[in-house]
C-alpha cells in the first residue's frame, strides 16, 4: 500500500496554507539567535545571544503574534524569500524545503513529538544569553559560529 505524500513533499512553500507554513518551525529557536554580519564579505555570524522574548526551555516566542511591534527587526520569513533563506541554519525546515532537500527524522512533522528537536540536540534550549543582558557593543565576542 503506498503512503501519500505529506504536505510538504507535494506542496511548494508558496502553495502551503498559513497553517501548514507555521506547522514548518521545529521549534530549534536558532532563527532567534542575534546574528552579525560582515560588511566587507557579507558573511554572517550566529551569536550565543538570543531575543529576550524567546523562552529558554522550549524557544517559543512569548509574543509571536506582536513580535513585529515589539521586536521591530525581527525577521518574518515568508515564502516570498524562500531563495534568501541561505542565512537560517542548515538543519531549518525552511530553508531545507526551498533548497529541495527533505526534513530531518527529528523534525515534529516526522517524528510527531514536538519535544524531538530538543532530544536530537538540534535547538538552543536552555543555553544562550538574553539580548537584554548584553550590551549590543558586546556581540562579537559571542560569536559561535558562521552561517
Amino acid at each position: 500500500m503506498s503512503q501519500q505524500a505529506f504536505f510538504w513533499q507535494r506542496k511548494t512553500l508558496a502553495e502551503m496554507s498559513r497553517e501548514e507554513w507555521e506547522s514548518l518551525c521545529d521549534g530549534c529557536g536558532r532563527c532567534c539567535l542575534h546574528k552579525l554580519q560582515d560588511d566587507d564579505t557579507d558573511e554572517v555570524y550566529y551569536t550565543d545571544i538570543h531575543c529576550r522574548y524567546m523562552q529558554r526551555d522550549n524557544c517559543r516566542c512569548t509574543v509571536y503574534l506582536e513580535r513585529q511591534k515589539k521586536v521591530p527587526n525581527c525577521v518574518w520569513l515568508t515564502p516570498e524569500q524562500a531563495s534568501e533563506f541561505h542565512w537560517l541554519p542548515e538543519t531549518c525546515a525552511y530553508r531545507l524545503l526551498a533548497e529541495g532537500y527533505p526534513l530531518f527524522d527529528w523534525h515534529p512533522l516526522i517524528s510527531g513529538d514536538p519535544d524531538s528537536v530538543h532530544k536530537a540536540g538540534i535547538s538552543i534550549a536552555n543555553a544562550g544569553v538574553p539580548d537584554d543582558k548584553v550590551p549590543e557593543d558586546e556581540w562579537e565576542d559571542h560569536i559561535i559560529w558562521k552561517a
